[in-house]
């Protein structure tokens, strides 16, 4: 029988600089922090993070900023790293904000093989800058596009109590 289950070391042998990569977790809970943990000690490079948030300062994605590791970062936010604004501004980070529900329906788009999906949601601000607006009945709405990652990594944490 093949052997299905890897090492963390394996997993992260097998990816490539310029990876795009999924990161689960909210403000680090049920982050990867294993995984990640292997990402920073390996010689990848040029990531592209796609999460919710950019972790903390040496926690989670925030060690990924930190290392120097992340090209791009598309998240929700990134208020509680600012290491990560500081390299956003010093041009040494590239950052796309997506509003939360905007970024799970994307992500949901791409899974379901949608080419997108209209959304009110940013018209008029800078997340509307290089989207195609497109109008409907008299309403002018984001054309979404699907988001999508070749790898996706989750933490999970199994805690069974008996009584």
């Amino acid at each position: 029988m093949k052997q299905k289950l890897i090492t963390t070391e394996a997993f992260v042998a097998k990816m490539t600089d310029g990876a795009s990569i999924m990161v689960g977790g909210f403000m680090n809970i049920g982050t990867p922090l294993g995984i990640i943990d292997e990402i920073v000690k390996s010689d990848l490079k040029d990531l592209t993070i796609i999460c919710n948030d950019a972790g903390l300062p040496g926690v989670g994605v925030g060690k990924l900023i930190d290392a120097g590791k992340v090209k791009k970062l598309i998240a929700s936010h990134i208020g509680l790293n600012p290491t990560a604004g500081k390299k956003m501004q010093a041009g040494e980070l590239e950052v796309e904000l997506i509003p939360q529900g905007t970024m799970a329906e994307r992500i949901r788009a791409a899974g379901t093989g949608l080419g997108g999906f209209l959304t009110p949601t940013g018209r008029g601000t800078i997340v509307a800058e290089g989207k195609q607006i497109i109008q409907m009945d008299g309403q002018d709405y984001l054309l979404e596009k699907p988001l999508k990652a070749a790898i996706a990594i989750i933490g999970l944490k199994l805690r069974v109590v008996f009584e």
